[in-house]
């Protein structure tokens, strides 16, 4: 097979699993306007690259092999393991790329602050594969019937309170009785997270400060602390992230963040008849 051929093989295969799923919750992502934001060629064989880590104490500088592969079912189950055995990963979600790790491993989230440069005081959401999983980690019964399934899957973090008998690692997000949960629009990161069998530690793949990445090359400076990195092209959704809502008050809601999806969560929220929470507290 010659270079031209095995281009235009390479171009048929489906790299974006991830955005092709039907549209459910708010503001779903399709994969024409993914494929139209993408203006890189894109194998679909694992590639390998050499990062060069932070110089050592003795001054010598040491280079390690960062795995890249695309983000589809094919690598889903390689995935799964490096979560399973406390590793953290670079995923695609719905908004933007993101570090991932088992949210029931203290180490494996003190790696994710570690990688970040991020303060432990700075909670990390977590994300599960399905609505209802919600249930295992956080209260939600005080909650209007059908809410959760309007707004997820989508680009939207519900911050809820902690359940007292989830099984969420102590060290994740202590003194917090809350917790912010996602339920990512994209078909990658949800097979994992069920497939680990855990919910998954998740935020901004990037150093703490510094702008979030929609492109596998924006972080490529970490590519080297994580076990593989995931690639899911350009995504689309710009760099707000999700939308940020507290719902912890019964009958209330407030946003934290506006997101990429203020408006329309806040019409959900609404026609579930919750009132905006203007107290400040």
């Amino acid at each position: 097979m010659n270079c031209s051929t095995t281009t235009k093989v390479v171009q048929l295969l489906p790299l974006f699993n991830c955005l092709i799923q039907p549209c459910r919750g708010v503001g779903k992502i399709g994969f024409l306007n993914l494929w139209a934001g993408r203006r890189r060629d894109f194998s679909a064989v694992r590639v390998t690259k050499m990062a060069w880590s932070l110089e050592n104490s003795d001054g010598n500088v040491e280079t390690q092999k960062a795995t890249v592969s695309p983000a589809t079912e094919d690598y889903a189950q390689e995935a799964i393991e490096a979560i399973r055995t406390g590793k953290v990963i670079a995923v695609p979600t719905d908004t933007l790329y993101g570090f991932a790790c088992d949210a029931c491993s203290a180490e494996a989230v003190n790696r994710i602050y570690e990688i970040k440069g991020r303060k432990h005081t700075s909670p990390l959401a977590i994300c599960v594969g399905d609505v209802h999983d919600i249930q295992s980690y956080a209260v939600t019964d005080h909650l209007p019937n059908g809410l959760l399934d309007c707004l997820l899957p989508g680009p939207v973090t519900l911050v809820l309170r902690r359940d007292e008998s989830s099984i969420l690692e102590k060290s994740l997000n202590p003194g917090l009785e809350s917790i912010g949960v996602r339920v990512p629009d994209c078909n990658f990161i949800r097979v994992i997270a069920r497939g680990s069998r855990s919910a998954l530690a998740l935020t901004s793949a990037n150093l703490s400060g510094q702008p979030s990445s929609i492109d596998i090359k924006d972080f490529e400076n970490l590519w080297e602390h994580c076990a593989s990195v995931y690639d899911g092209g350009i995504l689309p959704a710009g760099r707000a992230g999700s939308t940020v809502v507290d719902l912890t008050k019964l009958g209330k809601y407030k946003i934290l963040r506006p997101g990429s999806a203020k408006e329309e969560t806040v019409a959900i929220l609404e026609r579930h008849s919750l009132l905006e929470d203007g107290t400040g507290d």
